[in-house]
């Protein structure tokens, strides 16, 4: 059991840190390569801090344990909207102005349906996953043109708010000292510490499951969801605390999108096994649920106090203590 929570705190620490060593060093190669800041914030800054979970859900894909993989990735999209949402709420109103609030919160609802759908009709294979990547290029290329606009008060994309969060909380992603051999080097590293980071992370869960006789969903939704949203949850938090809970919510809104389009379509992609049955209907139905809550919301209230803060960190206890209380297949 020493063994077993090793493998899962030196995998967490690897991931995290790895993760935010990629992302410096690809925003420092792409600006000393002359890549324009949107194009860093929208696609680099945005693919770069979805990969802890990217490199979890295709590590468990390829170790054959899909229920793991795609656990993950439900469970990071319910931590994202019910806890780490629900603390930001907590800490400061979240005041939504509108403006894209219906596009990026529609794409989110959508891309959690096509989940549902997949999960629901069994539907698998690698051309599903080629045309989940193609969604969220599309989607990419959308807010790059919106961004683009210069409007007067304008309201920024969900994907450009992810960068932002980000950069309330790393004041090193944009130093310029050294030169493409650090930024080189920095990237390399990361990549490297994912990579382990994730095989430990994988082999502590599949163990967990078994000594604990949980299902490996169970593990992927719970433990591994929360671990790789981690760094979500810091950046929102940080958002928060300095009154951005506009750039919070689009923070997570944004994860929710990369997660399901690129983190799924990977998975597809690199292991095209369909989305475990187990997940459906109860946290299949859930991810909906909060998807369709956080529309509905955003367009009809424009506003997440205190009150709906605590609603949504006590939902997601609710929805974990009937994970907990489900009948479940002892791990193999």
């Amino acid at each position: 059991m020493t063994e077993t929570i090793a493998l899962l705190v030196g995998g967490l620490v690897a991931l995290l840190l790895g993760g935010e060593l990629l992302v410096r060093g690809a925003v420092r190669l792409a600006e000393k390569a002359g890549v324009t800041p949107l194009i860093v914030g929208l696609v680099i800054v945005g693919f770069g801090t979805s990969t802890p979970e990217l490199m979890t859900s295709v590590e468990a894909a390829l170790a054959g344990s899909p229920s793991i993989a795609w656990g993950n990735i439900v469970g990071s999209n319910i931590v994202n909207t019910l806890v780490i949402l629900g603390l930001a709420a907590l800490i400061t109103p979240v005041v939504l102005r509108g403006g894209s609030l219906l596009r990026d919160t529609g794409v989110c609802l959508a891309a959690t349906g096509l989940l549902v759908a997949l999960g629901w009709s069994g539907w698998h294979g690698a051309w599903i996953g080629v045309a989940m990547l193609a969604a969220l290029i599309a989607y990419i290329a959308r807010c790059y043109r919106d961004e683009r606009v210069v409007v007067p008060e304008a309201v920024h994309t969900a994907a450009y708010d992810r960068q932002q969060a980000l950069e309330m909380t790393d004041r090193q992603l944009h130093r310029t000292e050294g030169g493409w051999w650090r930024a080189v080097a920095l990237l390399i590293v990361g990549l490297a510490m994912l990579m382990a980071g994730a095989r430990f992370l994988v082999t502590g869960a599949i163990d967990v499951a078994t000594i604990a006789g949980l299902s490996e969903t169970i593990i992927g939704l719970t433990i591994v969801a929360i671990g790789t949203s981690l760094p979500e949850l810091v950046t929102s938090v940080v958002a928060a605390r300095r009154g951005e809970g506009e750039i919070a919510f689009g923070n997570v809104v944004g994860s929710n999108i990369y997660n399901i389009l690129g983190i799924g379509g990977a998975t597809m992609l690199l292991s095209p096994a369909g989305v475990p049955p187990d997940l459906f209907p109860l946290d299949l139905g859930v991810a909906l649920a909060t998807a369709f809550i956080i529309l509905v919301v955003a367009i009809a209230w424009r506003r997440f106090g205190r009150l709906a803060g605590a609603l949504l960190v006590t939902a997601y206890a609710a929805y974990v203590a009937t994970l907990l209380a489900m009948p479940s297949p002892v791990a193999v």
